[in-house]
């Protein structure tokens, strides 16, 4: 299981929770330095946004949405006290009653790519997939930032 899906586990009450133990392949999913012929090839952490905005499951849609407008900014990511993405608001989500807790109208569990990801099949996927953006956190499911589409296109072009 990996560490962020145990982290939610233990937020939902369950304990307790194992993750398993990083190996060589982790360092380059932590988004740490590469050596050899994949070094120079473009990946997600070389276009990732660092400067998501985040909530806790206890807060309310309105303090939430407020915040992320005021940044402009249409998501938000969920994390805990650790930094760890447990869900995702956008959409929907921001319709919902002004006091409603976060955890009763986030997207649970978002799929998320480590920050050594190739970007050029990344963005593929993304074209395939018709995502916009995608979620980036280490191994351990701590938040790193949001890749868009466009801003990996870009860079793609440039490269």
């Amino acid at each position: 299981m990996s560490s962020r899906a145990a982290w939610r586990l233990e937020s939902l009450g369950f304990s307790p929770v194992y993750r398993y133990v990083a190996g060589k392949r982790d360092w380059f999913a932590f988004g740490l330095p590469m050596e050899g012929e994949f070094a120079s090839i473009l990946k997600a952490i070389d276009v990732v946004r660092r400067n998501v905005p985040t909530c806790y499951l206890t807060d309310n849609v309105s303090e939430v949405y407020k915040r992320c407008q005021e940044a402009g900014w249409q998501v938000c990511l969920v994390v805990n006290e650790a930094n760890i993405v447990l869900g995702r608001l956008r959409g929907d989500a921001w319709r919902a009653k002004p006091d409603t807790p976060i955890e009763a109208v986030m997207e649970n569990g978002p799929t998320t790519f480590r920050p050594d990801n190739f970007l050029e099949p990344l963005i593929k996927r993304m074209r395939e997939k018709k995502a916009g953006s995608v979620i980036i956190t280490n191994s351990d499911g701590v938040l790193i930032g949001l890749l868009y589409r466009k801003d990996g296109e870009e860079r793609l072009e440039r490269y």
